[in-house]
């Protein structure tokens, strides 16, 4: 049975003209990812219009929150404090500040969900904010704990990235003077609110098959809502979990390491300071291009949503800008940061790198498909998506204009050549599990995967 878990947050108005009860606005989240419930993890939730944030974490159902108008510097600094870590979810590392109101012991220790210890801190440490940098190993999902000598906190974090090896460690930075001086500036001491604020909800949950979704929503509530989320495999991108082309197509971004992907092929026909670009279906006048130029595979425009467009090589280093503004045809030194980052080219980072929607997969739900766009059967190598990279198959066109095998292999240009004549791409094949770094004839047609600058 499908689990359906509901958080519910609970935001206390402060109404200064009445005695009576304060009003409460109740916002409840569900997610779904393809169609189905499943259970909902944790929800940043920011406030846009007076800045900060807090987090939400399942079983934790309901938090209320006091609205707050005004704090000064005693108040805040007066109080010992564990504040979330930073970024949350996270990869190679991650930031936590504790704050202390006078000289006191205090013991730092990091757990994993079984209760095992994984790294224990403990010193004497004087007033005010300190700051740890953590570095993970091979878990996914730890409690940290922060002790003085009268006061205990906990905060839980996600690592997105969980490596081979148990190395973990917990690392102190220092006293942070600039936290120290400039509390008595912030407006809210955690989070504050007023009904019409602009908050952004960024939501995470695990997939059918493990991996970690993500979706991001803004609203302005003025009353009790009920929001629902359909999620993505992977991170967005912090405040870009969508960019638009020049055609006004909509891609979601995924978040890879340090590098924001399109999590989606590219399908503009225009360049992105508005000159069309050409659409050559006709086979001869293909096989002698020098300039920039697209196709839908097979010449068949209803290939468009499910792949994207094929184009030339020419198209990617061509002077109009073939990928939105702040973005770029990524560069062969930057597909290898993204092979790198996930371990290598080696079985099984290929698969990896693709959608799980696949003819017999043995995964469940909608990655078992024979609905395009998906991968064609394969016993041995199916997509486990592990990053939200969410890689297809959209074919390519030989440099002799012939289509070839959608279904069975995604290929994606880099803008850097090897020769004259051609240039690195990399590719993706439903019978093998590796990354194939190889170079192509400049005259074929291949997706593209735009990369933020």
């Amino acid at each position: 049975m499908n689990t359906k878990i509901l958080l519910t947050v609970l935001f206390l108005e402060l109404i200064i003209q009445s005695i009576a009860q304060n009003p409460t606005i109740e916002l409840s989240f569900t997610v779904k990812y393809n169609e189905l419930y499943v259970p909902l993890d944790s929800v940043l939730i920011e406030n846009i219009t007076q800045g900060g944030d807090t987090m939400l974490y399942s079983p934790d159902t309901i938090l209320v929150l006091e609205y707050i108008t005004s704090i000064n510097e005693s108040s805040t600094l007066n109080t010992f404090k564990l504040f979330q870590n930073y970024p949350n979810p996270f990869t190679s590392e991650t930031s936590l500040h504790i704050q202390l109101p006078y000289k006191d012991r205090i013991t730092i220790t990091v757990y994993d969900l079984n209760g095992s210890m994984l790294v224990n801190y403990d010193d004497v440490l004087n007033a005010g904010r300190h700051e740890f940098t953590f570095y993970p190993g091979n878990t996914r999902q730890y409690i940290l704990t922060a002790r003085s000598i009268q006061k205990l906190h906990s905060i839980k974090m996600v690592n997105l990235k969980p490596i081979r090896n148990n190395h973990h460690k917990l690392m102190y930075k220092g006293l942070n003077a600039f936290y120290k001086s400039s509390e008595a500036n912030s407006a809210t001491d955690g989070f504050g609110f007023n009904p019409g604020d602009e908050l952004q909800f960024t939501v995470y949950a695990l997939t059918e098959i493990g991996n970690l979704g993500s979706a991001i929503e803004t609203d302005t509530p003025e009353i009790s809502t009920d929001y629902e989320f359909n999620i993505l495999e992977g991170l967005r991108c912090p405040g870009m979990p969508t960019v638009s082309d020049v055609d006004g197509n909509i891609y979601n971004t995924v978040l890879i390491g340090e590098q924001c992907w399109m999590k989606e092929n590219l399908k503009t026909t225009t360049y992105n300071n508005s000159t069309p670009i050409q659409n050559v279906s006709d086979s001869s006048a293909w096989t002698t291009l020098l300039t920039g130029a697209y196709v839908w595979y097979d010449n068949d425009i209803s290939w468009k949503d499910k792949y994207g467009a094929l184009y030339n090589w020419f198209a990617t280093v061509d002077t109009n800008g073939l990928c939105p503004v702040g973005w770029h045809v990524p560069t062969n030194n930057e597909w290898i940061v993204l092979t790198n980052l996930i371990g290598g080219i080696q079985v099984p980072h290929g698969n990896e790198l693709k959608s799980c929607r696949q003819v017999n997969s043995i995964l469940s739900g909608d990655c078992n498909t024979i609905m395009h766009p998906r991968w064609n059967e394969h016993n041995t190598h199916f997509g486990t998506d592990n990053y939200g990279f969410s890689g297809l198959p959209g074919g390519y066109r030989m440099s002799s204009a012939s289509f070839l095998i959608i279904g069975e292999a995604g290929m994606w240009w880099s803008s850097t050549e090897t020769s004259s004549s051609k240039a690195w791409l990399r590719v993706l094949w439903y019978g093998g599990g590796d990354v194939d770094e190889c170079d192509g004839s400049k005259l074929r047609g291949f997706s593209i995967r735009c990369l933020k600058d």
